[in-house]
């Protein structure tokens, strides 16, 4: 008799005791077993050592120990670590909080559906969200046990000679352009603060968000970063000394005149921002004059792009597998024979900035 995949083990956590039967009703109908509920912190953290499920779904606003506290005592060790998605009532007003929980290793983040909205939009956000981070976990035990199995000897790459002095031409400096999805927040924390000030020509981030996230986002960046990190508004030219993120809501474009411009144009493929977009005018107006950078997500937004950022003559790196939340962009652009290199995340901001400059 043929095996069969095992279910999907959940824990859900949240204070209200309708919100709890809600999740747990609508993950069992997408085929989830949902093998404990909690309704605090201390009681989540408590059912995952007890059950070592293969996800936990977490709300923010909790009695005793909140969500961030939760996602802070995973972190430091105190349960077995596992992909957490954080379904809490989210706002423009409250996008800092949920930056923060991206930025403390949340997978991924539902909104609980409003008075009126489609409980069957919500139930498949939360269903495609909850199956990614199970398959991200599983995966990385997975590469774990290979690394154990068989100890990975890295193989040392020569340097590059630098450059000798006078030898870049005028105008040789390169546009950045980083795409990112599942796990981008916390990738970028990491990136952004240890890029220098000024960088190529500009640089332009495309993150998957929700509209009224970004802000927040850009905030955190700036905060801890050389460069001048805002969320695009329309309008700006491009500066070396800035970083521009697209809003969540909205495509990021550039025109002929190299400023950016804000597209309301529907969604592409569920997206908007669609980075593959955003890389296209930007190959199309800087062709080898491009850096490209795709960072950890789910999907394989960006693959059209790097196609023609390649066509063009530009550049294209990728996060490696081993440092991805979800090697899923990365992936699709590495597999393609697009990357011109594949590297960790931690040594992702030397390149960028070596490829930036030359």
């Amino acid at each position: 008799m043929a095996a069969t995949t095992p279910r999907q083990r959940i824990v859900v956590a949240d204070d209200s005791r309708l919100m709890r039967r809600i999740l747990s009703d609508a993950l069992g109908r997408q085929g989830f077993d949902v093998v404990a509920t909690a309704a605090d912190g201390d009681q989540a953290l408590e059912a995952c050592r007890a059950h070592r499920p293969d996800a936990l779904t977490l709300d923010l606003a909790m009695p005793g120990m909140d969500g961030i506290g939760v996602l802070r005592a995973l972190r430091e060790g105190k349960a077995e670590a596992l992909p957490v998605v954080v379904v809490s009532a989210f706002s423009p007003a409250h996008g800092a909080r949920a930056v923060d929980a991206l930025a403390e290793g949340a997978f991924d983040l539902v909104a609980k559906p409003a008075l009126g909205e489609s409980m069957d939009s919500f139930t498949h956000e939360l269903a495609r969200k909850v199956g990614a981070a199970t398959e991200s976990g599983r995966a990385r035990r997975r590469a774990s046990l290979r690394r154990a199995v068989r100890p990975h000897v890295s193989t040392p790459v020569p340097p590059r000679a630098a450059a000798a002095p006078g030898r870049l031409r005028a105008g040789a400096r390169k546009l950045v352009l980083i795409a990112s999805s599942t796990g981008g927040p916390k990738a970028l924390g990491e990136l952004i603060p240890k890029l220098p000030s000024p960088l190529g020509i500009g640089a332009l981030i495309v993150q998957h968000m929700p509209a009224g996230f970004t802000a927040s986002l850009a905030a955190r960046l700036d905060s801890a970063s050389r460069l001048k990190v805002a969320e695009a508004t329309g309008g700006e030219a491009l500066d070396p000394r800035h970083l521009l993120l697209a809003p969540g809501g909205a495509h990021l474009r550039l025109g002929d005149d190299k400023r950016v411009r804000l597209s309301d144009a529907a969604p592409m493929g569920g997206l908007r921002p669609r980075a593959d977009l955003t890389i296209l005018d930007a190959a199309r107006i800087y062709g080898p004059s491009l850096l490209l950078v795709v960072l950890t997500g789910m999907g394989k937004d960006g693959l059209d792009g790097a196609k023609a950022v390649k066509a063009a003559g530009g550049r294209v790196l990728v996060e490696a597998e081993s440092t991805c939340v979800v090697y899923g962009m990365p992936r699709a652009v590495a597999e393609a024979g697009l990357a011109d290199e594949v590297l960790p995340l931690d040594e992702l901001p030397a390149a960028i900035a070596r490829e930036a400059a030359a």
